[in-house]
């Protein structure tokens, strides 16, 4: 894969497609739902083009971004299943879930043909996230063992 570029746009859906993220939310028990280009984004606490959810349905359009997309599921993912249906727009329920749904976004970027966590992690950087050590990638690699191991606690992690 070659470096991303940090300087440039972030990665798009229209990018990579929808089949793709489709398949991995379906595996979680999610729904992908393709917004017409131009529409309001159902659910999207941002607004557009950031990503939506509502229960178990994840919102999205082409200009969304990759890591949107994968943040917004990741809130649903980590709630438990019989939390989902209540959730529309917000689901963060601590700072141990936000701290989660980030290291869970990184990881399930490289289930993602032509994302991968080093491309996502850059985005986030491109996009604003902001961490204690300056970086996602710091972040993830020297201060998440704590959203790590909520995770694991869980059982929400890919092998």
């Amino acid at each position: 894969m070659d470096a991303p570029d940090t300087v440039g746009p972030v990665l798009c859906l229209a990018d990579i497609g929808f089949d793709a993220p489709a398949a991995l939310l379906a595996a979680y028990g999610l729904t992908l739902h393709r917004v017409p280009d131009g529409a309001p984004i159902p659910g999207s606490y941002w607004g557009a083009p950031e990503a939506g959810i509502i229960g178990v349905d994840v919102h999205a359009r082409g200009d969304t971004p990759v890591h949107s997309l994968l943040h917004e599921a990741g809130h649903l993912i980590v709630l438990p299943p019989e939390c989902r249906a209540a959730v529309h727009t917000d689901a963060t329920d601590s700072v141990e879930e936000e701290d989660a749904t980030c290291y869970l976004q990184i990881v399930l970027a490289d289930a993602l043909p032509g994302v991968g966590r080093d491309r996502l992690m850059a985005d986030m950087d491109t996009w604003g996230y902001t961490f204690r050590l300056g970086s996602t990638r710091a972040w993830f690699e020297q201060d998440a063992e704590d959203a790590r191991a909520w995770l694991l606690a869980r059982d929400l992690l890919p092998l």
